[in-house]
């Protein structure tokens, strides 16, 4: 399976970016996908995801309400839609997947993953 990341970009405080995962090799509705990002000098952190089972999605409490999470099962991509963005979300953004369905915050238990994409977020 290969996850394929892109979107990111340089925008100011309280732009927006949507961010998108083609999946090949498996289909986007059958893994639970998620969204992590690191910044420099910190661990990777869990962004969003969204599950395989019932489409039900989770964030980061700093995300909630500015970020969402979809997906468009026929052209097998997943994809983040970033609003209202600050500095602090400044990161490479990476998409994930998960057989299993429950998506869980920890980036080592997930199965697959992608490249990465940065996001920077300044004036």
């Amino acid at each position: 399976v290969q996850l394929q990341a892109s979107g990111g970009g340089l925008v100011q405080p309280g732009g927006s970016l949507r961010l998108s995962c083609v999946a090949s090799g498996r289909t986007v509705s059958s893994l639970t996908m998620g969204w992590f990002r690191q910044a420099p000098g910190k661990d990777r952190e869990f962004v969003a995801s969204i599950r395989s089972d019932t489409y039900t999605t989770h964030y980061l409490d700093s995300v909630k309400g500015r970020f969402t999470i979809s997906r468009d099962n026929a052209k097998n991509t997943v994809y983040l839609q970033m609003n209202s963005l600050k500095p602090e979300d400044t990161a490479v953004y990476h998409c994930a997947g998960d057989t299993s369905p429950y998506g869980s915050i920890w980036a080592e238990t997930w199965d697959y993953w992608g490249q990465g994409t940065q996001v920077t977020v300044s004036s």
